[in-house]
């Protein structure tokens, strides 16, 4: 009798622990085909942060003085002051046109003077003594109106003789050609003995170096914040990447905001000046202008690849407490490299989907990979 109650003892306690070990492998095996339906993604948490980013525009350098010299008196170039390219300052000798010619010219046109007003002194003398024997009835009124006439018509000569030596004298400078502003000449569009044609020949052009500016557009959505850096309400590092990749040394600043917004483009010429004393900024240079600023406030910010866009709406896959998908939009701020700040959307220390965005849909199981990683270990 006590045989079989020990034995009967011996059964149920094996049952018993069967069965706890078949629920425990079947919680498991539960766990496991849960994990096996859900999709695998790589998540991160919606950080706050202040935040330092960079935007680049695409810019041209412009000199802030450019002019084209051309011949202003026709003959031919005598003389050569500057090599191509060279550094010039204001006033300088450029170019000689012809300049005997002219030379030739000022002095006929002085002595033209001179003659006029001999003619004049000798027909006032005239009109004097006419009007001593006018005085005395000893002439015609007629002949005294004659000398009148004479004197007005010889002024008139002097007049003309005088804007003539003018004239003449201009021509001379102008065939002496000089730098309108210190800058860099280009290469020089004709050479000694060319015949030159005054307002169409074109000598060569002169630009200013130092400073020198380059120019870039803005949206329409950035004009207030251009401003308040062009007036110094805001503080931001402003640098250029120049073509082969490497950073400019000096800073620039905003120095103009064009006056009106292209409406086919909805953008707004700006101009930033930098300094150039070793020229390195060329006119027609194609570079980078870079802003970089610092925000005084805290920002959200996300990795950019868990973005999803579709039909100009950005979204981003939020992870709720159930483990599932949630599809909510967001609005994008300023981009920081491989992140961006978002303005509207998200809030501090929601989880979001990094990896995988495209092949989720709203509603979906979802499950960490670096989680799935842990218990596997």
């Amino acid at each position: 009798m006590n045989t079989n109650r020990l034995f009967s003892t011996i059964l149920l306690g094996s049952g018993l622990f069967l069965t706890a070990c078949g629920n425990k492998d079947a919680k498991q095996q539960g766990a496991a085909n849960m994990q096996a339906q859900a999709m695998p993604v790589t998540m991160a948490s919606v950080t706050q942060e202040v935040v330092s980013g960079q935007r680049a525009y695409p810019a041209n350098v412009v000199p802030l003085q450019e002019t084209e010299i051309r011949a202003e008196v026709s003959g031919y170039i005598n003389k050569i002051y500057v090599t191509d390219g060279a550094f010039v300052s204001k006033g300088q000798k450029l170019y000689e046109i012809d300049r005997v010619r002219y030379a030739a010219a000022v002095d006929q046109a002085r002595a033209n003077v001179e003659i006029a007003k001999a003619n004049l002194a000798r027909v006032e003398k005239d009109l004097q003594r006419y009007q001593t024997l006018a005085d005395k009835d000893a002439i015609a009124k007629q002949t005294l109106d004659y000398a009148y006439t004479d004197v007005n018509n010889q002024k008139a000569q002097v007049q003309a003789a005088e804007a003539a030596l003018t004239t003449a004298r201009l021509n001379l400078n102008r065939s002496v050609i000089t730098a309108p502003f210190s800058g860099n000449v280009g290469i020089s569009q004709v050479r000694t003995g060319a015949l030159v044609s005054a307002g169409t020949t074109l000598l060569n052009t002169i630009s200013s170096t130092n400073p020198i500016a380059v120019e870039f557009q803005i949206n329409e959505k950035e004009i207030l914040e251009f401003s308040n850096l062009q007036t110094g309400k805001s503080s931001t590092e402003i640098n250029l990447t120049l073509p082969d990749a490497s950073t400019y040394a000096t800073q620039g600043r905003i120095s103009t905001i064009d006056r009106a917004v292209d409406p086919q483009t909805g953008t707004l010429k700006v101009r930033a000046t930098f300094d150039n004393p070793n020229n390195t900024l060329r006119a027609g240079m194609n570079l980078t202008l870079n802003v970089v600023s610092t925000s005084k406030e805290e920002a959200l910010v996300i990795p950019y690849r868990a973005i999803f866009e579709q039909l100009g709406t950005f979204s981003v896959y939020t992870v709720t407490d159930s483990s599932t998908a949630e599809l909510k939009p967001v609005t994008l701020g300023q981009k920081l490299g491989d992140r961006v700040v978002i303005s509207t959307g998200l809030n501090p220390g929601d989880k979001i989907v990094v990896d995988g965005v495209t092949a989720i849909k709203p509603g979906a199981k979802v499950v960490d990979k670096a989680t799935m990683n842990q218990q596997k270990q």
